[in-house]
């Protein structure tokens, strides 16, 4: 894992096919030539990779799955990271390893043990990583054939430090059908009352986003999401009227307001835009915004899909940021894109990517260039305002997803030349996101673990306007008193 700020690391690989035609869509695509795979391959070779890594009870294994090769042609390495920074890195000495044999270690005596016992870090990662010492016929010396990362004991309980109750204080007034929240001139919001989200937010001056803020619970599908005909989950999603649900307000309370905070909450019923009695509602979705004069914004959703019910795409939210705020850094799993049931290649650290090149071109859009197991991101302009977003509380980390292309242009378009940029970027961040599946493509086989029934979900997030002042790092381990 690399923690600088160059992470355009897609794989180029060539396309089986791309055959020589005399189409004019082939030519465009021969004219293209390569195309970028960067999650199925990074995965493939992750799963593949000769030497096996884990620690079990304390004790870490080094296990070589060749049958013919021992290790003595690897050179091993480590490096540790405390909440996403490395924090020191070496060689590591073992001995060599016959195939199909292993060598245990006890953890403690590591060379990476002093550094890890003097870290004050909430998270610890140890990567042991093994490169080629001499040039093959097709690889070069220093070629990585394996690299694995593990997460060490926490040392200590993670306890959130409370931000100290001196917020400034901020004004709330109706507005026609909205509620506007500010504090003086360093941020703005305006809650539509008839939407029932935040729809306009500002700092200093600068607008992050002007569209609503709602639930999403479905997603481009993939080529793997349409495998198996009328038994797909394709199929099964657009039976179900999971690609046209709309969202109506039931009930919009203002609980509290002080002169420091104001509490906020919606009760939105999503039903199919063909059908709008409430006794149809596929979802029930109540939703709280603890707003405070920091410019913290804490929302905390609880979801109720109807039981009759297919698995889910995603359970999360939705809403679009100017395209200024290009710039997205996160500290989850990447650089490259990955799935809870295709992530054990990206390791977790702090990434940095433009939206452009987080795109995955396939062949056929559909869902793609999402992050995993993301614990905060940012999304900034060229002079570091913009947005940040956590996790909260006790809810798990995020599924994260920023794109130029809509969900419903991604499932629009044929082929990746079709598809047409919007005016802003769409951001997911999603408590639950299903599988990809691939065991096979004709058939529905993402497994039970990664699937998402359709029953009650809670969970929280916090947002927060960010400057090119402010240091993330701080925000993460600051947490505003539940």
């Amino acid at each position: 894992m690399e923690t600088n700020k160059n992470y355009n690391t897609k794989m180029l690989v060539r396309s089986p096919l791309a055959k020589p035609k005399t189409t004019l869509r082939s030519f465009l695509w021969l004219k293209r030539g390569l195309t970028f795979i960067q999650c199925p391959l990074k995965q493939v070779k992750h799963c593949y990779q000769p030497i096996k890594v884990s620690l079990t009870d304390g004790t870490i294994r080094v296990a070589n799955a060749y049958f013919f090769n021992t290790t003595e042609e690897l050179e091993f390495s480590w490096k540790i990271h405390g909440d996403g920074l490395e924090l020191g890195s070496g060689t590591l000495s073992i001995p060599v390893i016959k195939p199909q044999n292993s060598f245990d270690m006890d953890w403690k005596s590591g060379p990476w043990f002093s550094v890890w016992n003097d870290s004050k870090a909430g998270e610890l990662f140890l990567t042991i990583t093994a490169k080629l010492s001499n040039p093959t016929r097709s690889l070069e010396a220093g070629h990585i054939l394996s690299s694995t990362q593990i997460p060490l004991p926490s040392k200590r309980e993670i306890i959130p430090q409370a931000i100290k109750n001196t917020d400034p204080i901020i004004t709330c007034e109706t507005v026609g059908d909205f509620i506007k929240i500010s504090q003086q001139d360093s941020w703005e919001l305006m809650i539509n009352v008839q939407k029932g989200a935040i729809e306009g937010w500002k700092v200093q001056g600068v607008l992050l986003m002007n569209e609503a803020i709602l639930p999403c619970f479905w997603r481009a599908p993939t080529d793997n999401d349409k495998g198996g005909g009328d038994s797909s989950y394709f199929s099964r999603w657009k039976a179900a009227q999971l690609d046209n649900v709309e969202f109506i307000v039931e009930s919009c309370s203002v609980k509290s307001t002080t002169d420091k905070s104001v509490e906020i909450e919606f009760i939105y019923l999503g039903s199919s835009a063909s059908e709008s009695s409430k006794s149809d509602a596929l979802f029930k979705v109540n939703v709280t915004y603890l707003i405070y004069g920091s410019g913290d914004i804490i929302t905390n959703w609880y979801v109720v899909p109807n039981s009759d019910l297919p698995p889910l795409p995603r359970v999360g939210i939705e809403f679009h940021i100017e395209k200024t705020l290009d710039r997205v850094e996160w500290y989850g799993r990447g650089p490259f894109e990955c799935y809870p049931d295709r992530k054990s290649a990206a390791h977790v650290g702090i990434y940095e990517q433009s939206v452009a090149d987080m795109h995955v071109p396939y062949i056929v859009p559909g869902e793609c260039g999402g992050r995993t197991d993301v614990r905060w991101v940012t999304f900034t302009n060229k002079e570091g305002v913009g947005i940040y977003a956590s996790t909260y509380g006790s809810s798990s980390p995020l599924q994260m997803n920023a794109s130029y292309y809509t969900t419903g242009e991604l499932d629009r378009a044929t082929h990746e030349e079709d598809l047409v940029k919007g005016q802003s970027i769409e951001v997911h961040l999603d408590h639950k996101h299903m599988g990809i599946g691939g065991d096979d493509s004709w058939t529905p086989c993402v497994h039970d673990k990664y699937l998402i029934p359709p029953e009650p979900y809670s969970f929280s997030i916090r947002l927060c306007p960010i400057t090119a002042a402010a240091s993330v790092l701080d925000m993460y381990k600051d947490q505003l008193p539940c």
